[in-house]
C-alpha cells in the first residue's frame, strides 16, 4: 500500500485528534499536529518555539510565517516519506494551505484527500466542556466520552492532567467564531480541487474512522 497523505479539518473538539490517532495505529500514518510540534519545539528552547512561545503566552496566533517552517521540518523526514502522514491543525487559513501546496510540491509530495469533520457548533461546545488535557504529551480526555483511567492521570506518560481556560462555553464559542472565520475557507479551497470528503463527525470515533476509510476508497 502506498503512503497516505491526508488532511483534516475541523472545529476545535470535533475529533481530529482522535482520528490522527486511529490512523496512525492502524494504518502507520504518521500523525503531524501543529499543537503537538509547538509544544515540542518550546520545550526543546529552538528558535522557532522560542518565537512561537512569546506570541502564545501573549494569547496571540503564531505567525504563518513561524508555523510553516516548523510543519517544513517534519514533512522532509524520512519517516513521512516511508509511511506517509495525517495532518492536524495546519493549514488554519488559506495562505497557509497554499504554502503546504507549494512545501509538498518541492518534496515531490501531494495530498489525497482534506477530510472535514463536520459537526455542529453546540456539539463542539458540549463535547469541549469536558475535555482535559495532557500537562506533557497533549493526550485528550473528556469527563464523560473518554475519561482517564486514573483520576486527573494521563494514561500515556502519567503526568497531570487539565482543563484549558479557553474550554469553557463562551470562550469555545469565541474560537468556533474564529475558525468558521479564518479556518472553514479552506474546505472550498480543497473542494476546488477535487480532494476534499465530508465525514459525519457526530458519531462514535470508529464510526467516523470506518466512513474515513470508504471515503478513500472513492
Amino acid at each position: 500500500m502506498k503512503p497516505l497523505h491526508l488532511l483534516l479539518i475541523g472545529p476545535p473538539g470535533v475529533g481530529k485528534g482522535t482520528q490522527s490517532e486511529l490512523l496512525e495505529s492502524r494504518l502507520g500514518i504518521v500523525p503531524i499536529s501543529s499543537g503537538v510540534i509547538f509544544r515540542a519545539e518550546i520545550d526543546a528552547e529552538t528558535d522557532l518555539g522560542r518565537l512561537a512561545k512569546r506570541y502564545i503566552d501573549h494569547g496571540r496566533l503564531v505567525p504563518n510565517g513561524v508555523t510553516i517552517e516548523m510543519m517544513a521540518k517534519r514533512l522532509r523526514s524520512e519517516r513521512v516519506r516511508q509511511h506517509g502522514f495525517v495532518l492536524d491543525g495546519f493549514p488554519r487559513n488559506t495562505d497557509q494551505a497554499v504554502a503546504l501546496e507549494e512545501m509538498l510540491n518541492e518534496n515531490e509530495l501531494y495530498l489525497d484527500r482534506a477530510i472535514a469533520l463536520v459537526a455542529d457548533d453546540e456539539v463542539v461546545v458540549k463535547r469541549l466542556s469536558g475535555r482535559m488535557g495532557c500537562t506533557k504529551c497533549g493526550s485528550i480526555y473528556h469527563t464523560h466520552s473518554r475519561p482517564p483511567t486514573r483520576e486527573w492521570i494521563c494514561d500515556h506518560c502519567n503526568s497531570p492532567l487539565f482543563i484549558r481556560s479557553d474550554d469553557q462555553p463562551e470562550a469555545i464559542r469565541e474560537r468556533l467564531r474564529i475558525y468558521h472565520e479564518t479556518t472553514s475557507p479552506i474546505i472550498d479551497y480543497y473542494s476546488g480541487q477535487g480532494i476534499l470528503l465530508r465525514v459525519d463527525a457526530t458519531h462514535a470515533p470508529d464510526v467516523i474512522y470506518q466512513e474515513i476509510l470508504a471515503g478513500l476508497d472513492r
